[in-house]
């Protein structure tokens, strides 16, 4: 087996490891407290953390072997969750019950930790996939990391939702540090050629540091490149629903071991997807790929939860699962066009602070928004009057309204980005990007078809 699909696999045990943990502690903090502030608030931890650590996370990229990178994300993530199960194990009967409890956000703090930790990892991978396949062939190895995203998703969430139902968070914690210890044993064993000569004969090394004026005037130099992450930066403004809501939503219909099992089984499209880019790519424009993907997710966004139906949330989330890959695809394959290798764990990781900053002002607004305001308003309150005849009342459909409400939204940005000058001027940089894969660094024998 070659290093590309080894780095692959193993990636697949530290995403099902770290998403399982996010995925049960949500499962489990609202089962525990039945609020849907407390999820909102868990989603927007996460995202805060994210977005605030992304330009350092990308400069270890950069400044250090990838391997190495990878590594100390799985020694990090190790000792949060080994911290963690010594809080569990010594908090008093009845402490989490409690959603303002220092006990439960003590404990969600530290869980958390280890759960970003492993974003060092999604930094990390994109950048061997410029050193390891030459750039005719990326788009497919990026379908490749997309099927492994989604055949973590399809193990994660039957996992979380059994081991919550079954364990509790014990069991989750455990399962982590041991997973956890078994990615760090395989990785190390795992020989990469980096090739990490700088890109020009004589240049001198780079001093190691974060360097974001560095990073934002090579972002500035590929027009329509800021338009692109400023774009994912609205998509995930809106995604910030779906990351606090989205589990309460399908909670309220079933059981959290039907729910873990119901995603289970969606999370398929992913790996369906996956294997799809693999195979056909993501055509001669992949900017024209990532927007259609928003006309289609969006416009689906708009009645997925038009009614309180299972079968109809199911189909929603199988078309936006089917199509994700396509658009995180797009934009990976992108930014290693038009990007230096040199640089592209900082830009990466600016993409990904940049990106990710919108969502938490969404996933810390939108539960207490949904909870106090739209439930209310569907429950007795002036919506219920107006559209509860066909739309339904109750919490669950104060939830729907809002992702009634973001697809709507997100579809209007969608089609004025089609329009824009940005798209234009960013898809002629692609098509006339120079190629910065390295000279050799192994792409021959990584073929990832």
């Amino acid at each position: 087996m070659n290093p590309f699909h080894q780095i692959l696999g193993n990636n697949l045990v530290a995403n099902v490891t770290n998403f399982t943990v996010w995925f049960a502690v949500t499962f489990w903090v609202f089962l525990e407290t039945q609020s849907v502030f407390a999820t909102g608030m868990i989603a927007g931890i996460y995202l805060v953390f994210t977005a605030g650590l992304g330009f350092w996370l990308g400069a270890i990229v950069d400044h250090n072997p990838k391997k190495l990178a990878m590594l100390g994300s799985s020694a990090v993530s190790f000792g949060f969750y080994a911290v963690s199960l010594g809080v569990l194990l010594l908090a008093p009967t009845g402490a989490f019950a409690d959603p303002f409890g220092p006990y439960l956000w003590v404990f969600v703090l530290i869980v958390m930790m280890g759960v970003i930790a492993g974003n060092l990892r999604s930094i990390a991978l994109p950048t061997l996939v410029t050193i390891l396949i030459p750039e005719d062939r990326r788009d497919k190895a990026n379908g490749l990391v997309g099927m492994v995203t989604g055949i973590g998703f399809l193990t994660t969430s039957v996992i979380s939702g059994f081991l919550v139902a079954y364990t509790g968070m014990l069991g989750v914690v455990i399962a982590a540090l041991v997973f956890t210890a078994l990615a760090f044993l395989h990785l190390s064993l795992v020989a990469i050629d980096e090739n990490r000569a700088p890109s020009e004969p004589g240049t001198p090394a780079e001093p190691k540091r974060v360097d974001i004026a560095g990073t934002v005037r090579v972002i500035a130099a590929v027009p329509g490149l800021f338009a692109l992450i400023f774009f994912a930066t609205f998509n995930n403004f809106l995604g910030g629903v779906f990351m606090a809501l989205l589990d309460a939503y399908g909670l309220s219909l079933v059981s959290v071991e039907m729910w873990g099992l119901l995603f289970g089984g969606l999370s398929t499209a992913f790996i369906l997807s996956g294997i799809i880019i693999s195979r056909l790519g993501l055509g001669k424009n992949p900017l024209k790929t990532l927007l259609w993907v928003n006309v289609i997710t969006w416009s689906v966004c708009c009645v997925f939860t038009i009614q309180a139906s299972i079968w109809l949330l199911a189909a929603g989330c199988f078309v936006w699962m089917l199509l994700a890959p396509y658009a995180e695809a797009a934009e990976h394959t992108t930014l290693q066009k038009v990007v230096p290798l040199e640089r592209q764990g900082r830009v990466f990781g600016f993409a990904q602070s940049v990106e990710q900053a919108a969502s938490p002002l969404t996933a810390f607004l939108i539960g207490p928004l949904t909870q106090f305001i739209v439930i209310p308003l569907m429950t007795d309150g002036a919506g219920a009057v107006a559209i509860g005849s066909w739309f339904g009342v109750g919490p669950a459909r104060g939830i729907a309204l809002v992702f009634t409400i973001a697809g709507l939204i997100g579809l209007l940005v969608t089609i004025i980005a089609f329009n824009s000058r940005y798209y234009r001027q960013l898809s002629a940089a692609y098509r006339t990007g120079p190629d910065d894969r390295p000279s050799d660094g192994g792409a021959a024998e990584a073929n990832p078809a």
